[in-house]
């Protein structure tokens, strides 16, 4: 057996792919995540800022969400993507969906921002250009996780400590809930994650402890 069937029998142990129903159905559904990718950069560039003193229904929605703020900061993302990674059908998609996503939510954001708001955030695109270019490597890491392998609960420990650390207010000495949508998408973000009661209450419990001295670590948080 070659070094490359051995690394794949090892790595199927983990997690095995999901046979494709077609290549239509892959290709279509990378589209849509693409196009959802696009459609939440938009969304929230639109809202970025936005003065929401005249309310209409689903203004008013997303001023009680706060969700101009949710969407400039990394949760929303984190959760967004290790979603769209782990519920993929393999590695190979988890890694061109969460990149299609990443990169349509820059692309969008960026070209928002330049034909509606009348400035070039270049220097801060960067940032997320090169949160896109390394997305398909975290995509693949996300995808293995959602299996109750020893592996897959060390990556869940460490997938949920970093998510922890942006969804509540943690230090060495302080934990706080931040609010109840932040609660919800670290929800969410362990709902991605689950094969098993056990695994997920180990990954969970050990990741939040772990967070108290992570969080200070991290950027943007």
């Amino acid at each position: 057996m070659s070094d490359r069937k051995k690394l794949s029998s090892q790595l199927n142990k983990i997690r095995a792919p999901k046979p494709s129903k077609s290549v239509f159905t892959d290709i279509g559904a990378s589209i849509l995540v693409f196009i959802f990718g696009i459609g939440l950069g938009i969304l929230s560039k639109y809202l970025d800022g936005m003065d929401f003193e005249h309310f209409n229904f689903l203004l008013s929605i997303a001023a009680r969400l706060d969700l101009g703020n949710v969407l400039t900061e990394m949760a929303i993302w984190l959760v967004m993507a290790l979603a769209i990674s782990a519920l993929s059908r393999s590695p190979l998609k988890a890694a061109i969906n969460v990149f299609l996503f990443f990169g349509g939510m820059c692309i969008s954001y960026h070209i928002w921002s330049i034909l509606f708001k009348g400035f070039d955030p270049g220097s801060y695109m960067l940032i997320w250009y090169g949160i896109t270019l390394v997305s398909p490597i975290l995509g693949i890491i996300c995808w293995y996780a959602r299996s109750d392998s020893l592996v897959s609960i060390v990556l869940d420990i460490a997938i949920l400590t970093i998510l922890s650390c942006y969804c509540f207010s943690v230090g060495r000495f302080y934990f706080y809930f931040r609010s109840s949508l932040y609660t919800i998408l670290f929800l969410i973000g362990a709902a991605a994650l689950y094969k098993s009661p056990k695994q997920i209450l180990i990954a969970g419990v050990i990741g939040i402890l772990l967070s108290l001295l992570v969080a200070p670590m991290l950027p943007f948080n």
